[in-house]
């Protein structure tokens, strides 16, 4: 009889999340739409890189009034700013009778920052009818042509009121608002169980595009060791991205490659260019390097690969010249490597394989100061913190077969699957009744949440008494720089679009049945 009346319990929960996602559509839509215009207000006046990383002030200050204006936390106390400058919110049902350490802690991570708009690029290359902060003024004046090539796909034009255009609509502004949406659906339905054994923290993190993970860094090192039962996760929900033109809408992604920069400094000398014997140069010697590098990434030489994340991979990303003008020999040429991470590569052997290049030994004895380091971050954020990371980003798999995957799946299968047309033809980009469970090709804030084996620093004594590492809450174990057990993402990507009819009701839903989910599968 128990079992028969959670049953029913948890079913009608599912239908109300999923009416109230449609319900709510119309604000989600335009909470994302004046989260995406938000910098337009300062980037001429008092701020040229709003919206951009550690200048996400403005916007965050909206999203905080939206929290407690449409009610996503109970108490208007329960949304803040951290030490970092990233918005956090927490819901949870303070009388549902489960012990505190019982609860089962979900963590949403959003990123709030974006990419450079480049609004002139938007008006010269789409049209005049679109602007990356207002969005979709006039489709009539939008080249599809470019949108299809560069999107992948693009519904037809009677379609285009569905659709939410603009920098950030899908990396990744939809994802943070969806997650208030979700949380306000769950506060409003917690007499159903929808926090019940729960709690919810939700952060809108701050410096993503500069310095993935920043934001989770900072919680691991400077907030969690110490922190009280109800902060450390089991759980972390990433709402980066995962729609792909080619394999459809709202993917369950459970892993990534890591990421590292590289960066090679070329020390010559510089002297009159009409004597180049005088000097020795690093532009010449530097490019050298480039060349080789590239040549060895073309035949896999040194790369490893793994059947689920794939190869590793490296590409030139970003150069700096000194030089005293431009008929001499320059001073210095600094250049860096983007470098992707695989199973079985670690940062140190990423950056012997430089300085172990034949160019490299070839300056060198040409009398050139070849220096190869990893980075430092060293920007402040909005806030003023500084957190001084080298410039190494860990990638992690969560396996397929793990709880917090299961009960993603589950939810999938609860509140998307029922919602889809039941006469769905699927093709491969189409909706899929069955959830598709894949991994990112790109970087997410999830790669500031593991940390290598060997690395103690952060060990501290936890409400458990147990020593260990605060941000491996699920026993997270790594050999090879990829960490296991940690996090997963459900979510979509389409560039710079967001269809609002589809993906955002699906995801909201989505969002507020997974902790009913997760705590349901992880009590049993």
């Amino acid at each position: 009889a128990v079992c028969v009346c959670v049953c029913v319990i948890m079913t009608t929960l599912e239908e109300r999340i999923a009416e109230l996602a449609e319900a709510y559509k119309p604000l989600a839509v335009q909470i994302l739409k004046e989260a995406i215009r938000v910098p337009a207000d300062h980037v001429d006046t008092d701020d040229p890189r709003c919206g951009l990383s550690n200048h996400e002030r403005p916007r965050l200050e909206y999203l905080k009034r939206m929290i407690i204006e449409h009610k996503a936390v109970e108490r208007p106390e329960d949304v803040f700013f951290d030490g970092f400058g990233m918005l956090v919110w927490t819901v949870r049902d303070e009388g549902d009778g489960v012990p505190p350490e019982k609860k089962r802690v979900v963590y949403f991570d959003g990123h709030t920052d974006t990419v450079n708009a480049l609004r002139k690029a938007w008006r010269e290359r789409i049209g005049e009818g679109m602007d990356a902060y207002d969005g979709l003024l006039n489709p009539d004046a939008c080249s599809v042509e470019f949108l299809t090539k560069e999107l992948g796909y693009i519904p037809p034009k009677d379609e285009w009121h569905h659709l939410v255009f603009g920098r950030g609509g899908a990396d990744q502004l939809a994802g943070v608002v969806d997650t208030l949406v979700a949380t306000k659906i769950m506060v409003e339905l917690k007499h159903l169980g929808s926090l019940k054994g729960a709690v919810v923290w939700a952060y809108g993190t701050v410096a993503e595009e500069d310095n993935d993970g920043g934001g989770p860094m900072y919680l691991m090192r400077h907030e969690l060791p110490k922190a009280p039962v109800d902060r450390i996760p089991d759980v972390v929900i990433f709402t980066e991205g995962t729609s792909d033109s080619g394999k459809g809408p709202l993917g369950i992604y459970r892993g990534q490659r890591g990421r590292m920069q590289i960066e090679v400094d070329v020390g010559g000398k510089s002297c009159h260019g009409s004597m180049p014997w005088e000097g020795l140069n690093p532009l010449e010697y530097g490019a050298a390097i480039l060349v080789e590098a590239t040549q060895r990434c073309q035949d896999k030489e040194g790369f490893k690969s793994d059947s689920f994340l794939g190869g590793g991979t490296r590409t030139a990303s970003w150069a700096n010249l000194d030089t005293p003008s431009d008929c001499a020999v320059p001073e210095r040429f600094t250049f860096r490597f983007d470098r992707r991470i695989t199973v079985g590569e670690s940062p140190d052997a990423c950056v012997a394989d430089i300085e172990n290049l034949g160019s490299v030994k070839r300056a060198r004895k040409a009398g050139l100061v070849v220096t190869v380091r990893i980075p430092i971050y060293p920007d402040k954020t909005w806030k003023g913190f500084q957190l001084n990371n080298p410039q190494v980003y860990m990638g992690w798999v969560t396996p397929a077969d793990h709880p917090s995957i299961q009960a993603a799946v589950n939810a999938y299968r609860k509140v998307v699957t029922p919602r889809l047309p039941k006469d769905l033809k699927e093709t491969k980009n189409s909706w899929h009744k069955e959830p598709r469970v894949d991994r990112w090709v790109f970087s997410t804030d999830g790669v500031g949440f593991p940390i290598r084996e060997d690395d103690t620093r952060y060990v501290e004594t936890t409400h458990r008494g147990e020593r260990i590492l605060p941000q491996r809450p699920t026993a997270c174990r790594s050999q090879h720089s990829v960490c296991g057990g940690q996090a997963m993402d459900p979510h979509w990507w389409i560039q710079a679009s967001r269809h609002a009819g589809r993906e955002m009701v699906h995801a909201i839903a989505f969002y507020a049945a997974y902790p009913s989910h997760y705590v349901a599968l992880t009590h049993q």
